[in-house]
């Protein structure tokens, strides 16, 4: 009988186990080893040089980084390999990525040297040497992937793909990402990975920071929920031996949901605590208004019911008296762009032009909102007044429900320079951050009005997204309903006055051959002019 294994024997099997692919995985065909937001966030990590990410807890985003950590260390300098360094909270954490990128190593065929434990040299606080125990993988490309301590000075002197994982959770987080960020200089990578620790932590503002457009960067998310979508407890259920089922999943689901607790919206949801209340305050809003005009339209009861020569010679004359004086100051030399919420009964249609100024500023030169005005007449003045825009550029309508109607032939006129946007939670926490970032920085003017004022200040944190509450009800100075109108319209022109449609023009043919049939042999013409799409600098 041999002799019981020794706790270095033991210790070495066991990390041996670990550094290959589980026996069921290694089955899978190439491209479903990854999960859909791991090889998302691959690929972010690949294409970006600052990628962030909110998650959920043990979703395996760690273990996706892993593979891309082991080829960009594996690859040589030329194809941007470089070392990868790896700052966790605590001493587990480091050893189980080592393991991970162990394993990835050995998948990939990556010449590297084993897995080893290492003392690494850095300052103390009073600037003392001190050794910390760190671990290292070295490839034959020259580099090597070293998880570190989680001090900030860890990175002095140091260049490559720096990885920040649980960064909410560090004891000096502000200090880890300076020094991290300074590693981009020299050509380095820098992901910051972590679940939520509060709505006031440093990760937060970097998410935040991000999605506004304040800092370069992408961020992927990707909660619990969002997880089992894409495959996590069929992995699961496929590496310990166990069948899948929709029951199963579901129990299970229900089990971790009811761990967490009151935690969940946090640790599983991606919302960080804290993360409900106003969006932008009063002072804020007010401070970016300026004298324009709100052109105020409703029709009377019943108005729909009269004959169409009626309603459009009604409409004509208001458009002719109101919205004519105001169309006539727009500068000709600038660029103009619009949002469009839509209400047929009970809120408000808001058109929110925007005029784009040589200073980057964005000012909205007036307001048109529109109460029970039926829907070919909405058409009418929305088609009287884009018409009439200078230099339009873009368009984008809110297009759920009776809106898509608008939405559509609004498509139909302008082309793709119109969007027909269908409003989701996604969308929000895209757009609305770059609106609030120009609204903070006075860069997006609105009209000085209090019901604008009022709009504005019903967009709220709901579970971490910046959106209109679907039971935000207010009456206007008019006593009429509304619904954050002017807030919804505000978002979609933000995001319309910084988008890039396909611009198209035409070169009229004005002296065609007599001896062809008037279309070119290299063009293709259409009644007689050359068509012409400026963004893709082709023809059609």
């Amino acid at each position: 009988m041999s002799a019981p294994l020794s706790r270095e024997e033991w210790e070495k099997i066991r990390r041996a186990s670990r550094q290959a692919l589980p026996d069921n995985l290694d089955k899978l065909p190439q491209d479903g080893i990854l999960l859909s937001y791991q090889r998302e966030l691959f690929e972010a990590v690949t294409t970006h040089n600052v990628t962030a990410t909110d998650k959920s807890r043990r979703v395996g985003a760690t273990w996706g980084i892993g593979a891309a950590a082991v080829l960009i260390s594996g690859a040589e300098k030329p194809a941007g390999g470089m070392d990868t360094l790896y700052l966790g909270y605590n001493l587990d954490m480091a050893r189980e990525f080592i393991d991970t990128c162990a394993m990835w190593a050995r998948a990939f065929n990556q010449a590297c040297t084993e897995v080893g434990e290492f003392l690494f040299k850095e300052q103390g606080e009073k600037g003392e040497d001190r050794s910390i125990q760190a671990f290292r993988i070295s490839f034959a490309s020259g580099f090597e992937i070293v998880a570190l301590s989680s001090k900030p000075r860890s990175l002095r002197g140091r260049q490559g793909f720096v990885i920040l994982d649980e960064f909410a959770f560090h004891d000096d987080a502000r200090e880890l990402l300076k020094a991290a960020m300074a590693l981009l200089m020299w050509g380095g990578k820098v992901l910051v990975i972590s679940t939520h620790n509060g709505v006031d932590n440093p990760f937060n503002e970097l998410l935040n920071e991000i999605r506004s457009g304040k800092k370069p960067g992408k961020v992927v998310r990707v909660t619990f929920d969002e997880a089992l979508e894409q495959g996590l407890y069929q992995r699961i259920c496929l590496v310990n031996g166990k069948e899948w089922s929709p029951e199963g999943e579901a129990e299970w689901r229900d089990g971790i949901r009811k761990a967490y607790g009151t935690a969940a919206d946090e640790e599983l949801d991606c919302i960080p605590s804290m993360g409900s209340g106003v969006y932008l305050t009063t002072a804020q809003i007010e401070a970016s208004t300026h004298a324009a005009p709100v052109l105020r339209f409703t029709c009377p009861a019943g108005f729909e019911l009269q004959p169409d020569a009626i309603r459009e010679a009604y409409v004509e004359d208001w458009l002719a008296e109101h919205a004519d004086p105001v169309l006539e100051t727009l500068p000709h030399n600038l660029r103009h762009s619009y949002g469009f919420d839509f209400a047929r009964s009970g809120d408000l249609s808001v058109m929110l032009p925007v005029t784009e100024w040589y200073d980057l500023v964005r000012r909205v030169p007036f307001s048109l909102e529109m109460r029970n005005v039926p829907f070919r007449q909405q058409e009418q003045i929305l088609f009287y007044i884009v018409d009439r825009l200078p230099n339009f550029h873009a368009g984008k309508h809110d297009a759920r429900g009776n809106g898509q109607y608008l939405a559509e032939v609004a498509c139909q006129r302008y082309g793709e320079r119109v969007e027909a946007v269908m409003l989701s939670q996604g969308w929000y926490l895209e757009n609305t951050p770059r609106l609030k970032t120009r609204i903070e920085e006075r860069t997006f003017l609105l009209p000085a009005d209090a019901d604008v004022t009022s709009d504005m200040r019903q967009i709220k944190l709901i579970r971490g997204i910046p959106k209109v509450p679907d039971d935000a009800v207010t009456k206007g100075t008019d006593g009429g309903q509304r619904h954050g109108d002017t807030a919804i319209a505000a978002v979609l022109a933000n995001a319309a006055s910084e988008a890039d449609p396909a611009e198209y023009a035409y070169t009229s043919i004005n002296d065609p051959d007599p001896d062809d049939n008037g279309f070119d042999d290299d063009d293709d013409d259409i009644g007689g002019a050359t068509l012409y799409n400026s963004r893709r600098e082709g023809l059609f």
